[in-house]
């Protein structure tokens, strides 16, 4: 019998052992294949693409650093926000339109590290559109009518158009018919095309990423308003993540950036021409713009 006992003791303690060795069993360390960075984009045009463009971009990344990065795509920017504001973090880096990022930062999920280069600009525009043969001259004559926009958060096509159509009278909450979340700028596009919304707003010059499909875009499309600058997109980083590991990650992508296959890769994902090193306080003018038009992160 006593035996017995002994022997039982001997398995409760093995089973205690072994449980807190579990207990204490170490993360696998981050950037690994166990436990990869996620980068959590949103698609500004056809899905297949972008992702296609982000894998090939944390191909590079990999072969600079051995830094193993998976790319999350999110439906939309709140989608992105949710997963970086995550506690733990679901994304520890992503890449927000302009707004989005002022409303992670404001919540302190996101801090700034690259800002993407178009054209040599890190500053571009929203534009409001209609079909040509519409009779819609200006945004004044949107009042009651169907509006398509990218997604709630985009900068170009939801906040800046927001503004204008204020600026014109117009409450986008209440005088506007219906407003409709097309997806995409390209889509955006395509759907005011097809007659699906009297009016919608992009990136200048969204048109052009829907030629090869509607090759008469540019005619039948008509812009009948431009925003102010806007800073572009780039690459941010939740606050958690270590200093080092966002020093590796910076250096590849201006590395990779400055090479022909990763320029190839990050205009698949983004229609980036280059990156370029800025912190915060590069959006703080358009913070100011947001401020003198009474509009404020959480009005989205």
């Amino acid at each position: 019998m006593r035996k017995n006992r002994l022997f039982y003791l001997v398995l409760a303690i093995v089973a205690i052992g072994a449980l807190f060795l579990g207990a204490c069993a170490k993360e696998p360390e981050l950037g690994t294949e166990e436990n990869p960075i996620v980068w959590a984009v949103v698609p500004s045009g056809e899905t297949e693409r972008v992702v296609a463009g982000f894998e090939s971009v944390a191909d590079l990344i990999f072969e600079e650093t051995g830094l193993v990065i998976e790319p999350l795509v999110a439906t939309e920017y709140a989608g992105v926000i949710e997963a970086m504001c995550a506690d733990p973090a679901k994304a520890q880096m992503g890449s927000l339109a302009t707004f989005a990022y002022l409303v992670a930062n404001e919540q302190g999920c996101a801090e700034a590290a690259l800002v993407s280069a178009r054209y040599g600009s890190t500053t571009y525009n929203g534009q409001i559109f209609v079909r040509a043969d519409s009779g819609i001259d200006s945004i004044e004559d949107l009042a009651g009518k169907t509006f398509c926009r990218p997604d709630p958060l985009s900068t170009s096509g939801w906040v800046a158009p927001s503004i204008a159509l204020r600026g014109a009278g117009i409450d986008p909450d209440t005088d506007l018919a219906e407003v409709v979340d097309a997806g995409s700028h390209d889509a955006s596009v395509a759907a005011v095309y097809n007659g699906d919304c009297d009016a919608g707003a992009s990136y200048v010059d969204a048109r052009s990423r829907i030629e090869e499909d509607y090759p008469d875009v540019m005619d039948v499309i008509k812009v009948i308003g431009i925003s102010a600058d806007i800073p572009n997109d780039g690459v941010q980083f939740v606050p958690g993540l270590s200093e080092e590991l966002r020093t590796q990650i910076i250096e590849a992508l201006l590395k990779i950036a400055g090479t022909e296959a990763g320029q190839e890769a990050l205009d698949t994902a983004y229609q980036w021409g280059g990156l370029e090193a800025l912190d915060d306080t590069f959006y703080d003018p358009f913070r100011q713009v947001l401020d003198a038009a009474g509009v404020s992160a959480g009005d989205f």
